[in-house]
C-alpha cells in the first residue's frame, strides 16, 4: 500500500499541472537535470542515444511546461523538415517559393490561431459595437520561440545559405533543445546545428563559465526579478490608482529591472546549461541599460529576437536599399510586428510603435545632426543614456500594463512632480525592493571585464569551492522564492 502511495505521488510530482510548470529555477527541475546530466555524461560516446535522449527530455521538459501542446512541437518539427527537404530537392525557383510559402504559411497560422484569434475577432468585434466572448483556446508555452526558430531554417534553406539536413532526428534535436525551447535564445539553424553531431568537449572555460551563468540567472530571477515583483511592481501595476505618485514612478522603474533580472536571467541559465552539455548559445543581452540611442538598445536587448527580425522581416521588406523614405516604413513595420510578436493586445502594439517610430527619429538624427549639445564627449553620452533608459521604462509601462488607459493613467502620475511629497515614507517602507532594485541596475552597468573576471574565479577555484558555491546560491534561491511558481514574464510569448 504505501509503494502504491509513493508511486502515486511520484506520477502526480512528474506530471504537467498547468498552476506550476516546471522552470529553471524549480526544485523538481535541479533535480531531474542532475541525473539528466549523470546519464548524458554516459552516453557521451554513443551519438545517436545520446541524441534521442536528449530530445526525449526536451519533449518531457515541454510537457511539464506545456502540457499536450508538446504535439504542437512534434507537428512544427516533422512539417518544417519535410519542406525543407522538398526545397532542397527543387531546384525551379517559383516551386521553392510556393514550398517556402508553404512552410511560413502553416507556422503562421498555428501561430496566429492560438495567439491572435481573441485579439482579432475582439478587436473586430469592439470596432462594430458587438459584446465577444473570448474563445476557449490556451496559448501554448514559447510557440512565438519556437515557430520562429523553426521558419528560420526552411527560410534559410530556401536562399540557399544552408542544405537540408536528411535525419529527422538532428532536426528535433535542434528545434527542441530544452535550454532554450520556451523562451529563446532563437538559434539559428546555420549556427547550432554544426555543433549537434561535433564531439562533445566541456573545457574548463566552458564549465566555470556555464555555472557563472546559471548561478548569475538564478539570483536575477529569484532573488531579483521575483522579489521586487511580488513585493512592489505588481501590486502597483495592478491597482496604480491606490498609489501616489512616487510609487507610480518607482514601479515603473521597478519593473523595468525585474523584465530585465527575469529575462536575462532565463538567457543566463539557458547559455549556462547548454554550455555544461558542450553547446554553445549566442549572447541575448548585453547591458541593455548602457544604450545611448535606442538603435544601440536594440544591439543589446533581445538580440536574438531583434537579429531574427532584421533578417528575415526588415531585410525581406527591402531593408535600406530603396531609399530613406521606404527604410523608415520597413524600420516601423518591422517593430510593429515586434511589438505584436510580443503579445496580442493593443498596449504591445503600441510599444513596438513607440519604439518603431524612435528608432526612425534616431537614423534621422544620426544622419542629420541638427545640433550638438554644448558639452564634453562624456557628458553627452551620460545624458544620451539617461534619456534612452527612461525611454525605455516609459514604453515597458504600455508593456505591462493591462491596457493603454491604466498606462497612461500611470504615467500621467508617475510624472505629476506636484505630488512628490511623501518619497521618504515610500523609500522607508520599500527599502528592500528599492535597494535590490539600484544594485541590480549598477550591476547591470558594471564593465564587462568584471563578468569574465568572475566567471574566471569561478573556472579556477578548486570542485569542492564550485560544489559550496552552488549549494549556497540554490539555499538563497530556495529561502526567498515566492510561495507560488512564477514562470519566466516570456514564457507568455
Amino acid at each position: 500500500m504505501c509503494l502504491f502511495v509513493e508511486m502515486s505521488n511520484l506520477w502526480n510530482e512528474l506530471s504537467f499541472h498547468s498552476e506550476a510548470p516546471m522552470i529553471f529555477s524549480s526544485g523538481l527541475f535541479m533535480w531531474l537535470f542532475v541525473g539528466f546530466l549523470c546519464v548524458y555524461t554516459l552516453l557521451l560516446k554513443r551519438d545517436r542515444i545520446r541524441l534521442v535522449f536528449v530530445v526525449a527530455f526536451s519533449y518531457y521538459f515541454y510537457y511539464k511546461s506545456g502540457g499536450w501542446c508538446f504535439l504542437l512541437l512534434a507537428l512544427v518539427t516533422l512539417s518544417d523538415f519535410l519542406i525543407a527537404l522538398r526545397i532542397g530537392s527543387t531546384l525551379h525557383r517559383n516551386r521553392r517559393k510556393l514550398w517556402v510559402t508553404l512552410s511560413i504559411a502553416l507556422d503562421l497560422a498555428l501561430l496566429g490561431y492560438f495567439k491572435y484569434t481573441n485579439f482579432l475577432f475582439a478587436s473586430f468585434s469592439s470596432l462594430f459595437g458587438h459584446e465577444f466572448s473570448p474563445f476557449d483556446i490556451v496559448l501554448p508555452v514559447g510557440i512565438s520561440f519556437f515557430t520562429f526558430q523553426s521558419l528560420s531554417y526552411t527560410i534559410d534553406v530556401y536562399r540557399g545559405q544552408i542544405r537540408p539536413l536528411r535525419s529527422l532526428l538532428d532536426y528535433a534535436f535542434y528545434v527542441s533543445f530544452f535550454p532554450q525551447l520556451v523562451a529563446g535564445p532563437i538559434v539559428k539553424a546555420r549556427d547550432f546545428i554544426p555543433q549537434i553531431r561535433q564531439k562533445v568537449f566541456v573545457s574548463e572555460e566552458m564549465l566555470g563559465r556555464g555555472l557563472f551563468l546559471i548561478l548569475a540567472g538564478l539570483i536575477k530571477k529569484t532573488i531579483i526579478s521575483d522579489y521586487i515583483s511580488v513585493n512592489f511592481v505588481d501590486r502597483v501595476f495592478d491597482s496604480p490608482q491606490l498609489y501616489t505618485s512616487i510609487e507610480n514612478l518607482f514601479a515603473m522603474y521597478g519593473y523595468t529591472v525585474q523584465i530585465y533580472c527575469d529575462f536575462s536571467g532565463y538567457s543566463d541559465m539557458a547559455i549556462g546549461i547548454a554550455l555544461l552539455l558542450g553547446f554553445k548559445l549566442g549572447d541575448n543581452f548585453r547591458s541593455p541599460f548602457k544604450a545611448v540611442s535606442v538603435t544601440d538598445f536594440w544591439r543589446r536587448w533581445h538580440i536574438s529576437l531583434s537579429t531574427w527580425l532584421r533578417d528575415y522581416v526588415y531585410i525581406s521588406l527591402g531593408g535600406n536599399r530603396k531609399g530613406k523614405a521606404r527604410r523608415s516604413i520597413n524600420l516601423f513595420a518591422t517593430m510593429l510586428l515586434g511589438g505584436l510578436w510580443h503579445g496580442a493586445a493593443w498596449n504591445f502594439v503600441l510599444w513596438g510603435a513607440m519604439h518603431g517610430t524612435a528608432l526612425c527619429l534616431h537614423k534621422w538624427w544620426a544622419e542629420n545632426k541638427p545640433f550638438e549639445l554644448p558639452f564634453g564627449p562624456k557628458i553627452r553620452r551620460l545624458l544620451a543614456i539617461a534619456v534612452t533608459f527612461h525611454f525605455v521604462c516609459l514604453t515597458f509601462v504600455f508593456f505591462r500594463a493591462d491596457s493603454v488607459t491604466t498606462a497612461l493613467s500611470m504615467i500621467g502620475s508617475a510624472i505629476d512632480i506636484s505630488s512628490w511629497t511623501n518619497i521618504t515614507a515610500v523609500i522607508s517602507a520599500y527599502w528592500q525592493v528599492l535597494m535590490l532594485t539600484v544594485l541590480a541596475f549598477i550591476g547591470q552597468l558594471l564593465p564587462d571585464r568584471i563578468d569574465r573576471m568572475t566567471a574566471g574565479i569561478i573556472t579556477q577555484v578548486p570542485v569542492a569551492v564550485k560544489v559550496v558555491t552552488v549549494v549556497v546560491v540554490i539555499y538563497a534561491v530556495i529561502c526567498m522564492q515566492a510561495a507560488e511558481i512564477r514562470p519566466f514574464i516570456y514564457f507568455q510569448f
